[in-house]
């Protein structure tokens, strides 16, 4: 594919995680040559994604799983002995490698504060070309023909407001920035949230120090493995709202909490004894509508995350109710505007679907730039 006059790329990928790297190896499989044809950006200063922030106690052994990328092993990356490695820096070496190995040449540190085009956003700068997109970089702008955006969402973690949260005179946090339970020892801790983070992070930190669970609605937990027709069924429950653009749920909210070993350790210390939400936040704890009050100095959020997509707040994706509407094999090309595709968003927010996802991109978006030379209407 040859880039159109006055585009400096056919196609940009924002973000080099798993979503975007998968991304690029099959644009790359298709025939596009890396800073020729496609440009890979990442706002981090090195390879890892999200991974590379994680908490050091999250290692191998206790990581829900870690997805091969397409076309090389991580298993082939690890050393004997390897489970006892922190995920942080064993998963961000796997990713350095396989930039390497298929020369994906990331540009980084590489932030994009905005996509635009002039049809739909004002701000555009005013040499903008019609049909082509205007990505602002701190140094410059790059002009495409196609977004495949892989941001995800770990930048922007989510903590929802309960009244007298300002007044709290302990420490708030969300999972986001945590390090080591070690920092909260003589502490109480209130651990808010029904997904894995919450699980897990509850099951370390009893170990330091008294803690007590709550979150909106009630955990669902899973017996036994988790079968391939169930995870179909889960993803494909998320995949119908966003067809219908309505905002995703997680993929994780549908399929329930696995309990393994650690689980039912933590069950038997009662550190997993769970507790509706408090109706409002005090200087010293919570209280509960019933009146019942928890004394504590730690609040843990592990109320997820929201996708990054405020760089593409131009375009006017988004609609009345707050979800963009999405369609194609996999449900990663915006209806909108089929120029741009988003992996790591709904269905494909799980490591497994992300490399689907980028595949199911890669493959739309080169097939539908080939045949449309045009703006898109509208």
């Amino acid at each position: 594919m040859t880039p159109v006059s006055d585009a400096d790329f056919d196609i940009l990928v924002i973000g080099a995680g798993q979503a975007g790297l998968s991304a690029a190896y099959h644009l790359r499989r298709l025939g596009l040559r890396p800073e020729r044809e496609f440009l890979v950006v990442d706002h981090s200063a090195a390879a890892g994604g999200a991974w590379q922030f994680r908490w050091q106690s999250l290692t191998l052994s206790t990581v829900n799983r870690v997805h091969d990328l397409p076309g090389m092993s991580f298993a082939e990356t690890l050393p004997a002995g390897s489970e006892a490695a922190p995920a942080a820096t064993a998963v961000p070496h796997y990713y350095e490698l396989y930039e390497k190995r298929f020369e994906l040449r990331v540009r980084r540190p590489a932030t994009v504060r905005a996509v635009c085009d002039r049809a739909t956003a004002a701000t555009c700068p005013a040499g903008a070309v019609d049909g082509l997109l205007h990505a602002e970089l701190e140094d410059a702008t790059v002009r495409v023909r196609g977004v495949i955006n892989a941001t995800g969402t770990w930048d922007k973690p989510f903590v929802p407001y309960y009244p007298g949260a300002e007044t709290f005179a302990g420490r708030q946090l969300h999972v986001h920035d945590y390090r080591t339970a070690a920092e909260f020892a003589g502490k109480h801790v209130v651990v808010v949230g029904a997904g894995v983070s919450a699980v897990q992070l509850l099951d370390e930190i009893s170990q330091i120090t008294t803690t007590t669970w709550v979150s909106r609605t009630e955990p669902r937990w899973r017996e036994g493995p988790f079968t391939v027709d169930e995870g179909r069924r889960a993803v494909a429950l998320v995949e119908d709202r966003v067809r219908r653009g309505l905002p995703p749920r997680s993929v994780v909210s549908v399929t329930g909490l696995p309990v393994d070993d650690r689980v039912r350790a933590a069950r038997e210390r009662g550190a997993l004894q769970w507790n509706p939400m408090f109706a409002r936040i005090e200087p010293d704890g919570v209280r509960w509508s019933d009146g019942r009050f928890q004394a504590a100095q730690v609040l843990l959020w592990a109320t997820g995350f929201r996708s990054a997509l405020d760089h593409l707040a131009p375009l006017r994706l988004r609609g009345p109710g707050g979800g963009i509407t999405m369609t194609g094999r996999l449900a990663t090309q915006v209806a909108a505007d089929p120029r741009i595709h988003l992996i790591g968003y709904g269905p494909s927010a799980s490591t497994i679907g992300a490399n689907r996802a980028g595949r199911a991109a890669a493959d739309e978006l080169t097939d539908y730039l080939s045949v449309h030379r045009d703006p898109p209407a509208g």
